[in-house]
């Protein structure tokens, strides 16, 4: 049992080893995906509220976190997606709302095309966006025998404390508790031979063509001062995705879940309607 009172297991999904922590109760289900280089401690501050109006699944993708990095994975958003579909019927849910920060809000607008009858609707946190597919130099780079080490040196030239920095706006919240959480990765070899295959084998973010297909509805909650992913593509988000309105943070980094959690959860019930919906027959994880 986790500290926010959730359920911590392993679950093998289409033969991947997924750290999953997870509630399930009488109340509507939402699905809970974080973003590049992170892991369910994402959502750390936010699931205690959350707990209280749904049910919780939190999954570590792969590659990242607590579970497996995989030399069998193909790392493409496609392909992610897939896998959180699969995790949502092996949970035994029929569909779910979504809340995804970051690099897990092209997963979930994956998700969204793939299997629209499985969301119900989409709650997207400084969702990354537009973004091409790696040069073709790089991903050719990337095969040879020194480019791992260059790597190593490319995540390390800055210590964690100075990336924190980048994804925070209020640089007071930075304490030893999340620095070591956002290192403790870093120690690890095959951590950086999933990035390794994460930029090979991502493909670009959906193009806006494909945003004008989705149409779940979605909120998009941004920071004002992301240096990550600039406000800006949140702007070109509400105008590509036919029903979605965006909510912006004054003084709000990235990291918006660190940072103005209660804000979110806020946006998440008006978004949701969580205390007037029905709840759905939620199954056992099988």
């Amino acid at each position: 049992m986790s500290l926010n009172g959730l359920k911590q297991t392993y679950i093998r999904v289409a033969n991947i080893n997924l750290y999953c922590e997870y509630l399930l109760n009488d109340k509507p289900p939402i699905l809970l995906i974080h973003g590049f280089a992170s892991s369910t401690y994402t959502f750390r501050r936010m699931i205690p509220l959350l707990q209280k109006q749904f049910s919780i699944i939190a999954i570590d993708l792969p590659g990242f976190g607590k579970s497996e990095k995989s030399t069998s994975f193909v790392y493409s958003f496609h392909n992610y997606a897939k896998l959180m579909i699969e995790c949502i019927h092996q949970f035994g849910i029929s569909n779910t709302y979504i809340v995804a920060h970051s690099m897990g809000g092209q997963i979930a607008l994956n998700m969204a095309i793939i299997a629209p009858e499985k969301i119900n609707k989409l709650i997207l946190l400084c969702s990354s966006g537009y973004l091409k597919r790696s040069k073709r130099l790089l991903i050719c780079s990337s095969y040879l025998p020194f480019f791992e080490k260059f790597i190593h040196y490319y995540v390390g030239r800055k210590d964690v404390r100075d990336h924190l920095k980048n994804v925070f706006f209020n640089h007071a919240l930075i304490n030893d508790e999340i620095i070591n959480e956002f290192a403790r990765p870093l120690a690890e070899k095959e951590f950086y031979k999933s990035l390794i295959r994460l930029l090979r084998q991502r493909e670009g973010d959906l193009l806006p063509q494909q945003l004008q297909e989705i149409q779940i509805p979605t909120l998009l909650i941004w920071g004002e001062e992301d240096q990550v992913v600039p406000i800006q593509v949140g702007h070109r988000l509400v105008s590509d995705l036919p029903d979605a309105q965006l909510i912006t943070y004054e003084k709000t980094g990235h990291l918006i879940t660190e940072e103005k959690p209660e804000n979110v959860f806020e946006n998440i019930l008006i978004h949701t309607g969580a205390t007037n919906i029905p709840s759905p027959t939620i199954g056992t994880l099988r």
